[in-house]
């Protein structure tokens, strides 16, 4: 049976100069997003060498969860400044094997 969860993997990286706007964007959506309903975890990374790169690390119970998320005042905040703050790189994923 496969899932109907909703899994996505960000990868940012801080536009020369920025890493500390990014970071503050970033770490303002974490308390937020993990109080949406339908939302199973919202973990923020940061590289260990690479001190302006950023992993998003998210997964929601459904499709409309996720729809929620992207509409939700935090996420449209975000994507007003996350253009100017880094490059992104959204990596929508399917479950294969999963516990």
């Amino acid at each position: 049976m496969a899932s109907t969860r909703v899994k996505t993997v960000a990868i940012l990286t801080a536009r020369e100069g920025k890493e500390h706007e990014l970071e503050e964007l970033l770490r303002s959506m974490t308390g937020p997003s993990r109080a949406e309903p339908g939302n199973l975890h919202y973990n923020l990374w940061r590289a260990r060498e690479r001190h302006g790169e950023f992993v998003i690390d998210e997964l929601y119970a459904d499709a409309e969860a996720a729809a929620a998320h992207r509409a939700s005042p935090h996420y449209l905040r975000y994507l007003g400044r996350i253009n100017e703050l880094a490059t992104r790189h959204a990596i929508p994923l399917d479950a294969v094997d999963t516990i």
